[in-house]
C-alpha cells in the first residue's frame, strides 16, 4: 500500500476527487492548509493596495491506495491539478506498512 499526498491549488479540488472516483477512489481525506515551496512571495491588489501572499492556501489530499493503482491515482492528479503555472503543488508517496478498519478488524488492502 502507498500514501499519497498531494497539494494543490484549491479550485482545483473538485476536478481532482471526480478524477479519482472515476478511478473507483472513495476514502480520500483532504484539509486546507498554507505553505510555500520554492515559489517567492506574490503580490495582489486588493482595494487599490498591495498585499503580500507569503503563504498561499493550498488543498491537501491524502489517500491509501494499493501499489496496483498508484501510477493512474498519480497521473489523474497530475493531468487535473495541472494549471502550467508556478503554484500547482507537490504529489509525495509514501509506503504504509498496514491498515486496519476499526469497525471490522480488517488488515490490509481489504480494510482502505
Amino acid at each position: 500500500m502507498i500514501r499519497v499526498v498531494a497539494l494543490i491549488r484549491p479550485h482545483r479540488l473538485e476536478q481532482v476527487k471526480s478524477a479519482l472516483a472515476a478511478l473507483g477512489i472513495s476514502g480520500l481525506s483532504v484539509t486546507e492548509v498554507r505553505g510555500t515551496g520554492n515559489s517567492e512571495e506574490t503580490t495582489h491588489w486588493l482595494a487599490g493596495q498591495a498585499q503580500v501572499v507569503a503563504l498561499p492556501m493550498k488543498s491537501k489530499l491524502e489517500v491509501v491506495a494499493p501499489e496496483a493503482l498508484v501510477e493512474s491515482l498519480v497521473q489523474a492528479i497530475l493531468e487535473n491539478a495541472h494549471t502550467g503555472e508556478e503554484g500547482d503543488g507537490k504529489i509525495f508517496l509514501e509506503p504504509v506498512e498496514d491498515a486496519l478498519r476499526i469497525r471490522t478488524g480488517e488488515r490490509g488492502d481489504s480494510a482502505i
